[in-house]
């Protein structure tokens, strides 16, 4: 297999784990106020999905932010698969509002929507002043932001627990995001409640995001072989596999085999919707360590170079691929190919989202079991389905491989050809 580029480098020997403080269970968001306040925050910015007000779910969280004293400004002009338009409207709205704390009441793309308008008004600056490189500038986060209390109400991004900002860029054809240590959320409310109005789509998208973010991590490149930085500021937040990380993603995936079906099937069932939840926020802070590879590489162009699907369930207002499923699409062919890396952790992997048994030497264990996932929840399971055919091959490399960020954490290094063998692999489904 291809070795690491920069496999003579001094090795890397420390790990970091950071994780959001987290208050689970049914009713927990009846808390929102208390957690607030306890934050210091006074006059909060409260980003919201505006299908919350419709459904009557967001009403509780406002009331009891309210009850606690809070002034509050509502912004809800959230887009699903944020855009750079839709977060400098965010941020612009944020600074003019001058709050002195933040909320975010909805799924990933309203917790992220959050977290940037958070940075712009503490920071100032432009949204692609801190887009990861080469897309963006890359600016350094100067400093802590304002607190922000997460409460998810799907199940499935993490974003209540990871340090991420994901954006889509129609006009580059691509995804990209923006990756520091102060855009934590400082406090997350996972109240399984909440997911009642989720449609079994949206459920589906998240809870497989769940599962690919959770596989990621559990296989990506040990911390070790990294290059050891020369200062503790250019360690990177993506790290690669470590023991406490695992742990994390390892009960993930155990979680997103046993419910994730159940989840999908029934809005009722909170303990299913609930553990999903659950395993949301667990490989968060797992991949918020270890990191995200080839499949979220090749997500981002999926989901930034056509934009002609319309989801079931999601928004009719603009086309977009969810991001659960651009993801997820592309994650058997990428494990059959990284199988070398460590045959036993792919077994391991499959084992833990089947509770099945396997043969030594199984390459398809872990790419079947995510097939028959895929299919039982009813998502995409080729690229194909999402309007892309072998003329976009070329584009869709290219854009995988602008995610340099995340490919340096490949347990074995694709270059161009790889990238294309996996994209070909999906475009046809396995």
């Amino acid at each position: 297999m291809p070795a690491f580029p920069d496999h003579d480098a001094p090795r890397e020997t420390l790990f970091t784990i950071e994780a959001t403080p987290v208050k689970f269970g049914p009713g927990a968001s009846a808390d929102a106020g208390w957690e607030a306040v306890r934050l210091g925050i006074r006059r909060a910015f409260v980003a919201l999905d505006p299908a919350l007000l419709e459904s009557g779910t967001a009403g509780s969280v406002l009331d009891s932010l309210r009850a606690a004293g809070l002034e509050l400004v509502l912004f809800t002009d959230i887009r699903v698969e944020p855009d750079l338009a839709s977060l400098e409207r965010a941020g612009a709205a944020a600074r003019e509002a001058g709050a002195d704390g933040f909320v975010a009441l909805g799924g990933g793309s309203t917790i992220d929507t959050a977290k940037v308008a958070n940075l712009l008004a503490t920071h100032g600056g432009t949204v692609m002043d801190y887009v990861n490189p080469p897309i963006g500038g890359g600016r350094p986060v100067p400093g802590p932001l304002r607190p922000l209390l997460a409460v998810p109400t799907t199940s499935g991004s993490g974003s209540e627990a990871t340090t991420v900002a994901i954006l889509d860029l129609p006009d580059l054809g691509v995804k990209s995001g923006i990756s520091h240590r102060y855009m934590r959320p400082a406090q997350a409310i996972v109240d399984p409640e909440l997911t009642r109005t989720a449609p079994a789509s949206v459920i589906a998208s998240a809870g497989l995001d769940v599962v690919c973010h959770a596989a990621e991590s559990f296989l990506s490149r040990p911390y070790t072989t990294r290059p050891r930085p020369a200062t503790p500021a250019e360690r990177p937040p993506y790290q690669g596999s470590n023991p406490v990380a695992d742990l994390w993603s390892a009960q993930a995936l155990r979680y997103g085999g046993q419910y994730l079906r159940r989840a999908v099937q029934n809005p009722d069932d909170l303990e299913a919707r609930g553990f999903m939840m659950l395993s949301a926020t667990m490989a968060g802070v797992g991949f918020g360590s270890a990191g995200v590879h080839i499949p979220h590489a090749c997500a981002y162009p999926i989901a930034g170079l056509r934009h002609t699907y319309h989801a079931p369930g999601y928004p009719q207002d603009h086309p977009f691929v969810p991001h659960g499923f651009s993801v997820i699409v592309t994650a058997p062919a990428a494990f059959h190919f990284t199988f070398d890396a460590d045959p036993a952790k792919h077994l391991h992997a499959a084992s833990l989202l089947t509770g099945q048994v396997y043969e030594p030497g199984d390459r398809d264990a872990l790419p079947n079991a995510l097939l028959e996932l895929m299919r039982d929840v009813g998502a995409p399971r080729s690229v194909a389905e999402f309007g892309y055919g072998e003329a976009d091959l070329p584009a869709l490399v290219a854009g995988a491989q602008k995610q340099q960020r995340l490919l340096a954490v490949a347990p074995k290094p694709p270059v161009a050809a790889d990238l294309e063998s996996i994209l070909r692999d999906s475009l046809r489904g396995r």
